[in-house]
């Protein structure tokens, strides 16, 4: 009776896992289906057409089905690099002339090294005769204590900006990315299938540094702009950081109404924002000020584009740490994008103590230094909802949405190598991929037959579930397959068949010992049983460590590995000895059948 059980149970266990493995790849069936049925087409509208007409089962296929890896899909291959020199910067507390002009020489060092950055501040100071303490931290302790303090501040920066980079690219959608560090200020992203470039770009360097400033009166907007111009024309302001004489006025590039709004045409704002980044006009503000540029041109009645300019107090109100939640959507007219923003208890109290104080002033939305929108307050706001406008696309704010709720990057990022894996190249390796494993396949497929005959074609049934099942695995749990991947499965194959060579070699023995076939066939599993665990749970204790101490490729190396080894056991010991009883059941079985 108890045999019984355990024989229903066996094959119940296998129909359930064959059924759940094509289900699982049921949908990567109907998108390679589908996609054969978009090339089909000799005419655009009609490829047009059907995509509109199966809109949803494309994207419900494509969304579940298994996806391929970078090299294998294409997509972008990126380092990052963490500007540290900025992220020190903002930790000073002193910064004068001086300290802006030591930064700056340091982060030209680090640019074209890779020492640490910590390294070459120590000795940028050392060099000059400062001390640490003169702007960082405490004036009591030492320089060794404060780089060990900025080290740490570096560690952490490099945490959380990969971190917050991952959180990003989940938003945006991407398959399996592979982030990772390297030494102290690079990130190694990975992103298959990636097509739209400059979007994915955008996102990752966006610092999403979100702030809420005052703005100043507008006559000392126009006051300023007297004192910058009379500068210029009097020359001492450098012509290097305009790129035009020092006498040129700056009324050539900024246009002042009589209300005390100013605004540059849109093909100068590279030229005027470079003439705010000199610190000879920096000194020409108002304490605590800053002037900013909107960061969307708009059409003036003559055609042009124009980006308004700001003069906003340098001291934040209030910053993004507070917002809890962001949602693109459309402005109350339907037409204009904007972002909705709310901010946990801390910032509503605030923002309502901030509105009631400024009612019938301005307050800037600044985003990574560009004013994104500077509306007038009308009224207290007590519940702590802010709105972000002056986007120019759905998709735009939907990607303000995505690094806005991923939270700021504690400090610039910025691109310092780029490569795009096309999709030739990666056809050609799904390919050779492809080729190398089915010709693998097909050669244990074909030995195994001729060697044990009738046991062979068992095994080879037994194999190919095991195929399934490493590929449902991956599909079902949003994995992606990659060449190193492909290499695991083809491990998988000849490892599935060895614990079957091992039972096989047994039942042989057993029946030259003059067993019958039935007697050998428990024999056989018996005996090899404990063999086949200690070389299966070895390999998977190998497979976990690469996978935990691994990389990329090698991390996808190990999950197939892992998922094949486990699948292999299964159907080495439960699948191929379920085929044998059956047989036997039928007297379909004899000694000759293994060979």
């Amino acid at each position: 009776m108890s045999s019984m059980k355990n024989k229903r149970f066996n094959l119940l266990l296998i129909a359930v896992v064959t059924l759940i493995a094509l289900w699982s790849l049921w949908p990567t069936w109907r998108d390679y289906s589908f996609s054969r049925q978009l090339s089909s087409f000799s005419s655009q509208q009609d490829s047009l057409n059907f995509v509109l007409s199966h809109r949803n089962e494309i994207e419900d296929a494509r969304q579940k089905s298994l996806k391929l890896g970078l090299d294998l899909k294409g997509g972008m291959h990126l380092v990052m690099e963490v500007d540290q020199v900025d992220l020190f910067s903002e930790k000073a507390w002193n910064r004068d002339a001086r300290f802006d002009s030591l930064m700056a020489a340091v982060a030209k060092e680090a640019r074209t090294s890779d020492a640490d950055v910590v390294d070459l501040l120590s000795a940028a100071f050392k060099k000059d005769n400062i001390r640490l303490s003169r702007y960082f931290y405490d004036i009591r302790n030492t320089d060794g204590e404060i780089q060990g303090k900025l080290r740490t501040e570096a560690e952490d920066a490099l945490v959380r900006a990969r971190e917050i980079i991952r959180n990003r690219i989940d938003q945006y959608g991407v398959a399996e990315p592979m982030i990772t560090t390297q030494g102290n200020r690079k990130i190694i992203i990975e992103l298959p299938g990636v097509s739209d470039e400059n979007r994915m770009r955008n996102l990752l360097k966006g610092t999403a540094k979100l702030e809420f400033r005052l703005l100043r009166e507008p006559d000392a907007l126009v006051r300023t702009l007297d004192r910058i111009n009379s500068a210029m024309a009097a020359g001492t302001v450098a012509a290097a950081s305009t790129g035009k004489p020092s006498t040129s006025p700056l009324f050539d590039l900024v246009s002042v109404s009589p209300g005390g709004s100013a605004v540059i045409d849109a093909r100068n704002r590279d030229l005027v924002s470079s003439l705010l980044r000199d610190a000879t006009v920096r000194e020409l503000l108002p304490p605590d000020s800053e002037m900013l540029i909107s960061a969307r041109p708009e059409t003036g009645s003559d055609a042009v584009s124009y980006h308004d300019l700001y003069l906003v107090k340098k001291t934040p109100e209030l910053t993004g740490g507070v917002i809890t939640e962001a949602k693109a959507t459309f402005g109350s007219q339907g037409v204009q994008p904007e972002v909705l923003m709310s901010m946990n208890s801390e910032g509503t109290s605030k923002w309502a103590r901030i509105t009631g104080a400024n009612i019938g002033k301005r307050v800037a939305i600044v985003l990574d230094g560009a004013v994104y929108s500077a509306p007038v307050v009308q009224s207290k706001i007590p519940n702590g909802n802010s709105v972000i406008n002056g986007i120019q696309s759905l998709e735009e704010a939907k990607d303000l949405e995505i690094v806005l709720k991923a939270g700021a990057l504690p400090a610039p990022v910025r691109i310092i190598e780029e490569r795009t894996v096309g999709p030739s190249l990666g056809a050609d390796y799904i390919r050779a991929g492809f080729q190398s494993m089915i010709w693998g396949f097909s050669a244990v497929v074909i030995f195994m037959i001729i060697y044990y005959r009738m046991a062979g074609l068992a095994a080879d049934t037994a194999l190919i579930l095991n195929v399934l099942i490493v590929l449902s695995v991956l599909a079902g749990f949003n994995a992606s397959l990659s060449l190193p991947g492909i290499a695991g499965i083809v491990l998988t194959v000849g490892m599935a068949v060895d614990a079957n060579v091992l039972i096989y070699e047994r039942i042989r023995e057993e029946i030259a010992d003059g067993r019958t076939v039935t007697a050998a066939v428990t024999q056989g599993y018996d005996k090899a049983f404990s063999s086949i665990l200690d070389s299966h749970v070895t390999t998977l204790a190998a497979a976990f460590l690469l996978y935990t101490y691994g990389i990329g490729p090698i991390q996808g190396f190990a999950v197939t590995l892992m998922i094949g080894t486990a699948a292999s056991l299964f159907t080495a010991i439960v699948v191929t000895r379920e085929i044998f009883q059956f047989l036997l059941s039928r007297n379909k079985m004899t000694a000759k059948s293994f060979g």
